[in-house]
């Protein structure tokens, strides 16, 4: 009985899920024409690949990231491709000052906000952790803090354009990897406080979504380093944008890479955990490799 539920209960789960999101409208690019949108994390990898993205489907954007001379390229191309407008600020998201005036410089040169795509994340190792809970600190600065700090500065203008939060994250934040213990832990608490924050708007019925992004490993430089089975980043930029256009409040890419080791999970917990330590080589580990 004990194994039939949990068998039948996630089966049921996925059954509603696809029931659900096949009931939702097509995505359409014309949904973010003229729309205004800040991404964060957008020097290289997904954030590069949203932003190009954003702007050949006729999109304002506003990119920001550390490296100033990355964003003015991004946005010369943002141009190139169509975009409405695109602008940028460069500057650190450990920061927590610097994340709120991103938000208000995009109330002024975008004159709004119709979606926020947080997807910025701070260095960290690929080891086993070392002790180092000021590390862990600073990691949550930037990827748990500064998407807190945004997002409150954000929610009066999505309330306004009744828009979109959409928040990068990763099956670190679902599942205890090994090596990771300090970036899986601020991917946890993401899940965490925007689940939670979304049930809360609902029930005060504030007409903005949370889409909340479940990846694999993706062809981003850091990635790279940790796996070799790693999924292109322009098509997964491309399915967090329509994720969140249509308000979708979870994605997962690539599915079967992320929908199927939470099913495990849920059935065999045992046997996941064991594949999990089985899928790393401890004796290719590279000190302070970045995840």
């Amino acid at each position: 009985m004990g194994l039939l539920r949990k068998i039948f209960i996630p089966f049921v789960g996925l059954v509603l899920a696809f029931c659900f999101y096949s009931a939702r409208e097509d995505f359409k690019p014309e949904m973010l024409k003229g729309k205004r949108v800040i991404v964060t994390g957008a020097s290289t990898g997904i954030g590069e690949q949203m932003a190009y993205h954003l702007a050949r489907m006729g999109a304002h954007v506003l990119v920001t990231a550390r490296t100033e001379a990355k964003l003015q390229k991004i946005i010369t191309r943002c141009l190139e491709l169509g975009a409405a407008s695109a602008q940028y600020v460069s500057g650190s998201m450990e920061d927590k000052a610097f994340a709120e005036h991103v938000v208000k410089e995009a109330e002024v040169v975008l004159g709004g906000l119709d979606m926020l795509i947080l997807n910025h994340v701070g260095n960290s190792y690929f080891n086993y952790f070392d002790g180092d809970v000021g590390h862990v600190q600073k990691l949550l600065k930037i990827n748990l803090l500064s998407y807190m700090a945004m997002t409150v500065s954000a929610l009066p203008r999505l309330k306004d354009s009744v828009g979109s939060i959409v928040v990068v994250s990763s099956m670190a934040g679902k599942v205890g990897f090994p090596f990771t213990a300090p970036y899986s832990a601020t991917k946890f608490a993401l899940d965490g406080f925007f689940s939670s924050l979304r049930q809360e708007l609902i029930i005060q019925k504030v007409d903005v979504s949370i889409t909340l992004c479940i990846l694999s490993f993706i062809d981003t430089e850091s990635a790279m380093k940790a796996a070799s089975d790693v999924a292109p980043k322009e098509e997964c930029a491309l399915e967090i944008i329509k994720a969140g256009a249509l308000c979708q409040w979870e994605i997962y890419y690539k599915y079967a890479a992320t929908k199927i080791p939470l099913l495990i999970r849920d059935w065999a917990p045992e046997l996941l955990n064991y594949l999990i330590r089985r899928s790393y080589n401890v004796e290719n580990l590279k000190k302070n490799s970045s995840v």
